[in-house]
């Protein structure tokens, strides 16, 4: 199997699944600790079985590190578990950058890939005010799920949860996007 079509998402579930079982037998401080190093594991694993580490994941390890390391020196977990929320709100912070210097991060990735573009730019940038309203309302969701509930629904959260709830925004957004087509191309 190419590189480019396995599953290598599933290694950032790495360090979110160890905190969740080390938190649930044993300590908080060997929960803590194992999920910064099994962070830093998924970085090393994608490095080896891609070739490289992509920036996302580069700010995910770095949040982690840095949270749990918080976490350890507060001795509350609940500031390891605000890593989707913080990178949440770093994505949408970034494209809100880039809307305001008028740029489209979509555009520009599909441009430097060499892909064709399927769509016009302007449904590019109505698609990254969407993604934008997603990302914080989910890392909203996403800090209100790290303060008020249990680890193992953090956990459900920050993995399948979100890509079950992506899913659901994507198709919402194909289907507004033929709909937006349909009605400027006239």
């Amino acid at each position: 199997m190419e590189n480019a079509s396995k599953p290598f998402f599933l290694l950032s579930f790495i360090p979110a699944v160890a905190y969740w079982l080390l938190e649930t037998y044993f300590s908080l401080e060997v929960a803590l600790i194992g999920g910064i190093l099994l962070g830093l594991v998924e970085m090393g694993l994608e490095k080896k079985f891609t070739g490289h580490v992509h920036t996302l994941s580069k700010l995910n390890v770095a949040l982690i590190v840095i949270l749990g390391g918080i976490s350890l020196i507060a001795k509350e977990g609940i500031f390891f578990k605000l890593q989707p929320t913080l990178t949440g709100l770093s994505l949408a912070s970034f494209l809100l950058y880039k809307k305001f210097r008028k740029q489209s991060l979509m555009v520009e990735m599909l441009r430097d890939m060499k892909q064709k573009q399927p769509l016009p730019d302007e449904a590019y940038k109505v698609l990254e005010w969407h993604m934008c309203v997603f990302l914080i309302l989910f890392a909203a969701f996403m800090a209100h799920v790290a303060i008020n509930e249990t680890t193992a629904t953090w956990l459900f959260w920050k993995t399948g949860g979100f890509y079950i709830v992506f899913g659901g925004f994507m198709v919402i957004e194909m289907i507004f996007m033929q709909w937006y087509l349909r009605r400027f191309r006239k």
